[in-house]
């Protein structure tokens, strides 16, 4: 397989109510890459565009935000997979680059969620279940991964404690990142205390809504190597898969199956395993979420993830650091953003540009991004 490279990432800051409109806030991150890359519009030969439909006025996004970034008469390609979009997106440009369609292709994300109401916004995600089955009773995303809390706690004894130290975690590293919608940090008892929102789940267990825009270029060995990229970084691995969208077809509760079947394929692909990884950052929709994510990853045995936090294996100085940018936690969760949100992350840690959230010396990275409650899942791995 040829090697391909992310070359150049950025990123808009993650804000409750950003004034421009998608365009505008597009072009923020498309800016950053590309003067990270050291790249021109020409070098770009094809754009793969990831949001999810639902939040955006504009019909076909993608068309609109090519135009203003001026990357006609290139191909662009519109993605969607929930929350986990924009790494979908890169596995697309992953594909189109390593069997030569193109030799560098731009993956922007991006997601302006304020431009409908909290109550309009709950209501969208909850059609992301199964409209003629499960949405029609009111299910909306806290309350189905409550459901995965509930069975976790109670198939491993674990403690809603032990949630609230993830996110006390990330409130660490939120106050150290920029981009970061919430910069404070937070103390145990403020989220053992705080207002329940479908229990077990509290107000400091979830994620909020955020408009934001995220931008990854990769490219060909030898076209990197003709821009002059100093700092590659290679896609080592790419997993996805996918499992049923009802949840009554589910075998389990307390992890997600798709992060497991994903995983596994990043890690052949990769010829790696969970002890090799460096860093990490998973998709921290709700604390329960990351938990999961500890055992999926292979980083913790089955039962055994609230030891790595109460350890503060997680931590930055620790064994295996995850979310040391505060994860969608702190950052805010702007669905088509967040995925290369995350892969800008790593990037960032693998070039050692990090700043005061990098970790020493990190050879390889992961990104676990899941769409939806479980529906999809992929987890991409690099390295330097």
């Amino acid at each position: 397989m040829p090697k391909v490279a992310v070359i150049g990432v950025g990123q808009s800051a993650f804000v409750r109510g950003y004034p421009g409109s998608i365009r505008e806030l597009a072009f923020e991150a498309y800016a950053e890459a590309m003067a990270d890359a050291g790249a021109q519009n020409s070098d770009i030969g094809a754009t793969v565009i990831c949001s999810s439909p639902e939040y955006d006025k504009q019909r076909s996004p993608a068309g609109v935000i090519a135009e203003y970034c001026g990357l006609n008469p290139q191909p662009t390609f519109y993605v969607e997979t929930l929350c986990s979009s924009s790494s979908t997106g890169l596995k697309l440009a992953y594909s189109l680059v390593a069997s030569g369609l193109h030799d560098s292709v731009m993956v922007l994300g991006f997601q302006k969620m304020s431009e409908i109401s909290s109550a309009e916004s709950q209501e969208r995600m909850g059609r992301g279940a199964d409209i003629q089955f499960e949405s029609p009773f009111g299910t909306m995303m806290p309350a189905y991964y409550a459901m995965h809390a509930k069975a976790y706690l109670d198939h491993f004894g674990a403690s809603e404690e032990d949630l609230a130290r993830i996110r006390v975690k990330a409130a660490t590293y939120g106050q150290i990142n920029a981009k970061a919608v919430y910069r404070k940090g937070v103390e145990l008892e403020q989220c053992l205390t705080a207002d329940p929102v479908s229990k077990p789940l509290k107000v400091f267990d979830c994620c909020a809504n955020a408009d934001g825009s995220s931008c990854v270029i990769v490219a060909s060995e030898e076209r990197a190597k003709a821009m002059g990229i100093k700092k590659p970084v290679w896609i080592l691995g790419i997993g996805a898969a996918s499992m049923p969208i009802n949840m009554s077809c589910r075998d389990k509760f307390h992890g997600l199956e798709v992060a497991e079947q994903a995983a596994k394929q990043a890690y052949a692909m990769a010829g790696l395993g969970p002890k090799d990884i460096n860093v990490a950052e998973v998709h921290d929709c709700f604390t329960i979420a990351e938990m999961m994510a500890y055992e999926n990853l292979g980083f913790a045995e089955p039962g055994q993830g609230p030891e790595l936090i109460r350890a503060k294996e997680t931590y930055k100085e620790g064994s295996i650091p995850v979310n040391v940018d505060g994860g969608l936690l702190s950052k805010g969760h702007p669905i088509g953003a967040t995925g290369g949100s995350q892969v800008r992350t790593i990037v960032l840690q693998l070039r050692d540009q990090a700043g005061d959230m990098q970790v020493k010396d990190p050879q390889f990275g992961l990104v676990h991004n899941i769409g939806g409650v479980g529906l999809y899942g992929n987890v991409t791995i690099f390295g330097r």
